[in-house]
């Protein structure tokens, strides 16, 4: 089923502005204190219950760079053979969440943990890496294998993954300080740093010709001695399937024009990622980064960066108040900020969390999709009291009470049938693990309201993460797996 769905461009936060706002300094004139109060009281607005419940920051210096450095990794780590995408993880101390064995996952995505107190071995040249990794005994017995498969285009991936991580982390503790100070009180800033650590999350989401290419790949006995990436097996094939559909990739490369368009068919569907929330404090998502699997076997079109194909990010938020989807557009080199769960119930319901889910493409289904999400926290051992929540008006449970007789009713309702309310899975005095344990059972547990559909292959028996990686520590199933499985963000 495809409906009309208009599109949202998000506040704008100038991070120059997010600075000023998130210091202590009084040395502003009356006109800029006054300006810095006006762009206060619009984040609030926009993050509370009124509003879309995300917004967006531009001007990140070196945000731009950091990623694009790192983005297309995902493309590149996703369409890897099994044996050298696990051996490069854990060279770099990536994990992963889903199962990359199975050729039907709808992601690909590649974690690790990221402490606040920055380790002295992020600012470890890429170089020294390398030839430390060289020295490694499993490196000698594979350097046969790894001769033509050129590792080194990997070799900066764990840091570009730090780097960039460590930047959205400190646009998500900026932001959570000027929640506060509109808010009153320290609750989400210090909730954040006593949880020591954040998510950082690397995502492909595939394109129907990725799914082509695992398929063809996990069927085919590969030479250890011959090219052991997609390309090389499929290389025919890719052939016919560009030649029956260059023109409309070619219609998608990336244009400076701006799309004009304010509104667009959706699929309901059609998606990448369920109908969901977060629950955490916040989740910050590079800008995405469409790819085409066609361009897989050249160096130069592995980098190329296609325009939104549909004039918007894939991305799908639902407003509540007006029973309305909207899907997002961003601008370019953007990071995204949503409202996690956990940011409702410690602000009190000041703060108000986005129901979202990430739509296919409906016209160009060989581009897949590429994003870098930080999920920012509580400690698991954090305790909430909802004594002063007004958990009835609470996004989740509005879905439930809304009796308005328009059309957009009849969706809201198809939502709210696979999203368990916030009420049902928060009780007073509960630790943030026992809600996170919870939210898990009643979206994936065996009579969960999405248990039955198919969400990025994870495993809810799985209680570590699928790696040999070092640095990924062990976990249970009150990670942030309900619904980060199949996130971007």
């Amino acid at each position: 089923m495809d409906i009309e769905a208009e599109i949202l461009e998000p506040f704008q936060l100038q991070y120059a502005d997010l600075i000023h706002l998130s210091s202590n300094s009084s040395d502003y004139s009356e006109e800029e204190i006054s300006r810095l109060d006006s762009i206060s009281k619009t984040i609030l607005e926009t993050l509370g219950p009124t509003g879309p419940g995300l917004l967006v920051v531009t001007g990140v210096p070196q945000g731009s760079q950091l990623r694009r450095d790192l983005l297309p990794f995902a493309h590149q780590l996703a369409l890897l053979n099994h044996h050298d995408r696990r051996r490069i993880l854990k060279d770099h101390g990536l994990g992963t969440d889903v199962c990359l064995k199975n050729p039907d996952r709808a992601v690909s995505s590649f974690v690790s943990q990221l402490k606040y107190v920055q380790d002295t071995s992020v600012n470890v040249s890429s170089n020294e890496s390398v030839e430390k990794s060289k020295k490694n005994s499993e490196w000698q017995k594979n350097v046969d294998s790894l001769c033509r498969f050129r590792d080194d285009k990997f070799k900066n991936v764990g840091n570009s993954f730090k780097e960039l991580g460590f930047c959205m982390m400190g646009i998500g503790l900026q932001l959570a300080r000027v929640c506060d100070k509109a808010i009153g009180g320290k609750e989400l800033e210090q909730s954040i740093l006593e949880s020591c650590t954040a998510k950082g999350r690397l995502v492909h989401y595939h394109s129907t010709l990725d799914h082509f290419l695992l398929k063809e790949a996990a069927r085919k006995e590969v030479s250890r001695k011959g090219r052991t990436n997609c390309e090389f097996q499929l290389g025919e094939k890719l052939k016919v399937h560009r030649e029956e559909d260059q023109t409309s990739v070619k219609a998608s490369k990336l244009k400076t024009s701006v799309n004009e368009a304010t509104s667009c068919q959706i699929s309901l569907s059609n998606l990448w990622q369920q109908w969901h929330y977060d629950y955490g404090i916040f989740t910050i998502l590079t800008s995405p980064m469409f790819m085409s699997s066609y361009q897989i076997s050249t160096t130069e079109a592995s980098e190329q960066e296609y325009s939104l194909p549909d004039g918007h990010d894939s991305l799908q938020i639902f407003d509540a108040n007006k029973n309305k989807i909207y899907v997002v557009r961003s601008p370019p080199n953007s990071f995204l900020v949503q409202v996690g769960e956990s940011a409702d119930i410690l602000s009190k319901g000041k703060l108000h969390s986005t129901l979202h889910s990430v739509c296919k493409p409906t016209k160009q289904d060989d581009l897949s999709r590429e994003t870098f999400v930080v999920f920012l926290q509580p400690a698991w051992d954090k305790r909430f009291s909802i004594s002063q929540l007004p958990i009835e008006s609470t996004i989740s449970d509005s879905l439930r009470s809304n009796t308005n007789e328009q059309e957009p009713d009849i969706l809201s309702q198809e939502i709210h049938k696979i999203i368990p309310s916030l009420s049902s899975r928060l009780k007073d005095g509960m630790t943030f693990a026992e809600f996170s344990h919870q939210t898990t059972k009643q979206y994936f547990g065996g009579n969960g309201m999405q248990s039955k559909r198919k969400r990025g292959n994870i495993s809810m028996s799985n209680q570590k993460f699928l790696t040999g990686g070092k640095g990924i520590i062990q976990i249970t199933h009150y990670s942030l797996h309900y619904i980060q499985q199949v996130l971007f963000v």
